[in-house]
């Protein structure tokens, strides 16, 4: 990560998927996948898809974990092994409970926690195809299905993906740009104020270049955001 790669990612402005640079892969989004969970969603960016269950609030157990004055959220990343062509390990790993601890911190300034001190919002995120931008698309996931759960929030929490390869900089970066960029960003806003709730680099990027991909992630954002209230419109009131 971080140096040119040898492998050549964008010919004649194109980019190995058939994108522009500035280009998203095809968006689906569902609601209501797991008929258990108080509120559920699975959201795709191409062949990226990662479903999300949201459990509560409810009261946390055991007692000594209780925060006297606030609620807590608490957050599993996982991939699963059938998820990726070279079989996973099941179970967790380092990378997963990095990213476990990423998208509570992108989730936790969306949501009102001091409304139900004492209790926890559980929010699982299962992988089941990776191509790419897996965390932001779990992000994306886990915000529609907090708010299909009911969840008291200030706003919803909308990611991508940003980066640069072959000297060029990007949107939504599939599995091989993924393995082969000079740079990776994955960026989340809540998009009425456009307040950053993650912001996680690898690679190198100038200051300027920063700026850049910073403008295209909010302006992304937005897009995606209109999206994920569309089909919460279409759920709450059939329009």
């Amino acid at each position: 990560m971080g140096k040119k790669s040898d492998v050549q990612l964008i010919v004649d402005g194109k980019r190995t998927d058939g994108r522009a640079p500035e280009d998203v892969r095809p968006i689906s989004m569902r609601l209501d996948v797991v008929s258990r969970a108080n509120g559920s969603a699975e959201v795709s960016f191409g062949k990226t898809t990662a479903v999300a269950a949201v459990y509560g609030p409810r009261t946390l157990f055991p007692r000594f974990m209780q925060e006297s004055d606030t609620g807590i959220i608490r957050t599993r990343y996982n991939m699963a092994p059938f998820s990726v062509v070279d079989r996973k390990s099941p179970g967790p790993d380092r990378r997963s409970t990095e990213i476990s601890k990423v998208v509570r911190l992108a989730l936790e300034p969306s949501i009102f926690l001091e409304d139900f001190p004492k209790a926890t919002i559980d929010v699982y995120v299962e992988i089941i195809q990776a191509d790419g931008s897996t965390r932001v698309t779990g992000i994306n996931a886990a915000s529609l299905a907090l708010v299909a759960a009911g969840a008291p929030m200030k706003d919803m929490v909308t990611a991508v993906s940003v980066g640069k390869i072959d000297d060029t900089l990007i949107v939504d970066l599939n599995g091989t740009e993924d393995q082969n960029s000079q740079s990776d960003v994955a960026v989340a806003i809540m998009p009425r104020t456009d307040r950053i709730t993650l912001l996680q680099m690898d690679g190198v990027l100038t200051k300027d270049e920063v700026m850049t991909v910073l403008s295209f992630a909010k302006e992304n954002c937005h897009k995606i955001n209109e999206q994920q209230k569309k089909l919460l419109l279409e759920k709450y009131t059939g329009e």
